[in-house]
């Protein structure tokens, strides 16, 4: 079982303990030791609000997104056409995205840089439909071209807390 594994084994509404066993892992600084994908995967399903960076020509642009879901093939995002993000990652399929699990005054960061990947599948597009039904009342559907799925397959993450702050960071790759 892995660090976060162990960090994160109670329900969501749980809140308290979780925050509880994140501060006891802070105090034992092993908050970026013997981390792996899997702790990635983990973290970011587990804190799903979370900033996307783009490029829009030289100027730096960064949203608040309420993330899809992470597995072992990647982080996906779901978007529609009438966002500038799209055309942005059209342009530069370079990202960052940082989430955030807030404790008290200070909390616990996740950052992931890659590079993303559209994805043009109905399972999938069926798939957000059905967990996120209020894209429907958008008049999106399965065959709507206006239905973005795009994912980060691979790139690097790494944790941050205050007491890592000034530490080399280490780098998980996937």
């Amino acid at each position: 079982m892995t660090l976060f594994s162990k960090l994160f084994k109670t329900d969501k509404s749980d809140k308290s303990k979780k925050t509880e066993r994140i501060r006891k892992v802070r105090k034992e600084k092993k908050i970026s030791e013997n981390l792996n994908i899997d702790d990635c995967i983990k973290f970011a399903n587990e804190n799903p609000v979370c900033f996307l960076a783009t490029v829009d020509e030289d100027q730096p642009r960064v949203r608040a997104l309420g993330f899809w879901f992470a597995d072992k093939t990647g982080f996906y995002f779901q978007s529609g056409t009438v966002k500038r993000l799209v055309g942005q990652l059209e342009k530069n399929k370079k990202t960052e995205v940082c989430f955030y699990h807030h404790d008290d005054m200070v909390g616990t960061m996740m950052r992931i840089t890659g590079e993303i990947e559209f994805i043009n599948n109905f399972k999938l597009k069926e798939r957000v439909l059905e967990e996120r039904p209020f894209l429907k009342s958008f008049g999106l559907t399965i065959q709507d071209p206006n239905l973005i799925i795009f994912r980060i397959p691979h790139g690097k993450a790494h944790f941050w807390t205050m007491e890592n702050n000034l530490k080399p960071k280490e780098y998980i790759e996937f």
